[in-house]
């Protein structure tokens, strides 16, 4: 299966924070839309990272930071450093990927480097879940000879 089959079956909107915005402003934003991560954008909408939940907890503990007043630019993972998906990846690698690197959100881009969606690992396991319940009720269905000769 291919991540643009997961994009699918998501929203395409893609929920974002400023580079200059505070940790207390993206904390607001990821409870609201109950979510675990925001890529973080400039003025332009160029992607300069991504800031997960655990990026901020993470960062909080090892400088005994207030979230109130901790800049975004100093908790997100930059990127740099950022891995990202394209449409037609395969979600196996992906998972690969993410576990390997011990990630739960990857954004998916397009050939011009722009954000047309997010994945995680949730995301990942539900839609093989999905495939291989289909692949059983076929079989079975084969199976019980339910299908004309």
């Amino acid at each position: 299966m291919k991540v643009g089959k997961i994009l699918e079956n998501k929203t395409s909107v893609v929920f974002s924070v400023h580079i200059d915005a505070i940790v207390n402003d993206a904390l607001q934003n990821m409870d609201e839309k109950n979510i675990g991560a925001l890529m973080v954008i400039d003025s332009q909408e160029n992607i300069q990272g991504i800031v997960s939940e655990r990026d901020i907890v993470r960062n909080c503990y090892r400088n005994q930071a207030n979230v109130k007043g901790l800049a975004i630019r100093d908790v997100m993972t930059p990127r740099t450093k950022l891995l990202v998906a394209r449409a037609e990846d395969d979600i196996n690698n992906l998972m690969g990927a993410m576990t390997q690197n011990h990630i739960r959100h990857i954004p998916v881009v397009n050939e011009q480097d722009k954000v047309v969606g997010m994945v995680s690992i949730g995301d990942i396991i539900k839609a093989m879940l999905k495939d291989k319940d289909y692949q059983i009720r076929h079989l079975k269905d084969y199976i019980e000879s339910k299908y004309p000769l």
